[in-house]
């Protein structure tokens, strides 16, 4: 028998990694119109318009409580459509955040959730995310205000981006991993929103915090559901294959 030669993994990997880029636009082209999308939004709004727009436009998309009361859609769908981080700046914080949300959460688990459950499913997943987040978040919110555990201003901070969406689509692709890296995954998914310079104002972390780890247990919900989906697919099958075997 030959030695396998030490450059065939590396060559091999380097082969999955070149055919994955090649067929993207075809397996996931939603995915990819969706990053065009945020990196044309990103270039527009840091580099084409003036500050004082950018401002004003940021302000205006965010989710926090005012925008939320006075328009509510405009908000939500137009912060989908802007990420809160860097393309240019690689050593800075800001460039790991585009790397976890923009690179991992959305450039490769949205797109494995694309290619494996189809589009619509797929944008259901990161918009249930970015959606559902945003609103529980919005009332947690309002309980800690009620109860004096965050400052007033928390009503117009600034609170815009992809991050809840990638979040939820990180802990949806749980169930594209080997069972054991499952646990190591999940655990890095709920840690990283912990892991930055947020404060604890009281009893609760930072609003975004919040939003982060619920959009998390959003994911993985709706991963345990299909993956539930799935098993009970996979029952019927095999009774109704036992029953055809039986007539």
């Amino acid at each position: 028998m030959n030695a396998r030669s030490p450059q065939g993994l590396p060559a091999r990997l380097l082969l999955a990694v070149l055919r994955a880029v090649r067929t993207y636009p075809r397996r996931s082209p939603l995915t990819l119109c969706y990053v065009g999308l945020l990196v044309l939004g990103h270039v527009w709004v840091e580099n084409l318009l003036s500050v004082d727009r950018a401002d004003a436009l940021r302000d205006y998309i965010s989710t926090n409580l005012d925008n939320l009361h006075d328009h509510p859609v405009t908000a939500l769908f137009g912060s989908a459509l802007l990420f809160d981080g860097t393309l240019t700046d690689i050593a800075s914080t800001g460039f790991g955040g585009t790397l976890i949300t923009l690179g991992l959460g959305i450039c490769c688990c949205l797109s494995w959730a694309e290619r494996r459950y189809g589009g619509l499913r797929a944008a259901a997943v990161l918009l249930g995310g970015h959606i559902g987040a945003t609103l529980i978040t919005a009332v947690v919110i309002l309980i800690a205000l009620r109860h004096g555990w965050y400052p007033e201003s928390v009503r117009q901070d600034s609170d815009y981006g992809i991050s809840y969406g990638a979040q939820t689509s990180l802990a949806f692709a749980t169930l594209a991993l080997p069972r054991w890296a499952r646990l190591p995954w999940a655990a890095f998914v709920v840690a990283w929103p912990l892991s930055g310079d947020g404060e604890w104002p009281g009893p609760l972390p930072d609003f975004t915090t919040v939003g982060h780890l619920l959009s998390a247990g959003l994911g993985f919900a709706l991963a345990g559901t299909a993956a539930l989906l799935a098993a009970r697919r996979r029952r019927t099958e095999a009774a109704l294959a036992t029953a055809d075997a039986h007539t």
